[in-house]
């Protein structure tokens, strides 16, 4: 469940690899780290050693630049001489956290996404755990989150978003300009294709009372602005909307990562603790 303050709020087909990376952490503090790339939670600063494999694809139709070993996307576009004399620079919003952009959803990831949550969350930590009702509420949770960043308010996450990640939401908030706050907006019916992007599991073994465990799940949202009044018109959406010059503004991709304790006789809720939008048009490299 999530939690926002006193109220509780409930916690799609493109199929590209685009990257994927094994890592093997371990926590100078006997913390041990089960997971398929990302740094998990941010109490755990684990040693890592990986290995990076990588391949490159996009369904958006332009040519994706890979940075070092992170799944960062750059979208470098295919433009007329009429779309290139339009676009004369490059244009970023500021980052909300510093978090690598993940676009498309990983094979290798995919599956053992799939062994983590039928094979060790379920049986071990919530049987009644299921992963597309956990999609639904992040949804939920996505709009929830985005609506007060986009309003300024975000005092009013507290309970929902983890406190670190709040601090760095107030200082890149104060940077955006009333638009770029506005453009953060995001209501759950405009999300057309949305993807766990890893799920991981963490133990904490420093007490040695007790061993603290964890769930992180990272989504990926691909949003329409104006999807739902598209479909309230019952206009027809394009299958390749994601390459079409008319929507290229009009679509954004959230990053957002969920954490749960599930420690024995603990009783948490998933809160938030990494929050990113950004937009591919952004990154047009002309």
């Amino acid at each position: 469940m999530f939690v926002v303050q006193s109220g509780a709020v409930k916690l799609g087909q493109f199929s590209r690899s685009f990257s994927s990376f094994s890592r093997i952490a371990i926590s100078p503090s006997g913390k041990t780290v089960l997971s398929n790339n990302l740094p998990l939670c941010g109490t755990v600063s684990p040693r890592t050693v990986g290995v990076w494999r990588a391949s490159t694809g996009s369904a958006f139709g332009g040519l994706p630049i890979v940075n070092n070993s992170h799944n960062i996307v750059q979208m470098r576009w295919n433009s007329t001489d009429e779309q290139q004399s339009s676009r004369q620079r490059i244009r970023k919003r500021p980052m909300l956290m510093d978090f690598p952009h993940l676009v498309w959803p990983s094979v290798i990831k995919t599956v053992r996404n799939w062994i983590m949550v039928h094979f060790i969350i379920r049986p071990y930590f919530d049987r009644e755990f299921s992963l597309p009702d956990f999609i639904q509420g992040a949804k939920q949770a996505l709009q929830v989150v985005s609506s007060s960043l986009a309003g300024g308010e975000v005092k009013h996450l507290d309970g929902l978003v983890d406190r670190a990640a709040l601090t760095d939401l107030k200082q890149s908030i104060a940077k955006m300009s009333v638009a770029e706050r506005y453009d953060l907006q995001v209501e759950k019916e405009d999300i057309y294709f949305s993807f766990p992007y890893q799920v991981g599991v963490m133990f904490d073994e420093s007490d040695d009372d007790s061993q603290k465990r964890f769930v992180e799940i990272t989504m990926v949202f691909h949003v329409l602005r104006g999807l739902k009044g598209m479909i309230e018109r019952g206009e027809t959406v394009p299958l390749n909307v994601g390459v079409l010059p008319e929507f290229r503004d009009k679509i954004s991709i959230c990053n957002y990562r969920f954490i749960k304790e599930f420690t024995k006789g603990v009783d948490s809720d998933w809160t938030v603790n990494v929050v990113n939008h950004f937009k591919p048009s952004d990154y047009v490299d002309e």
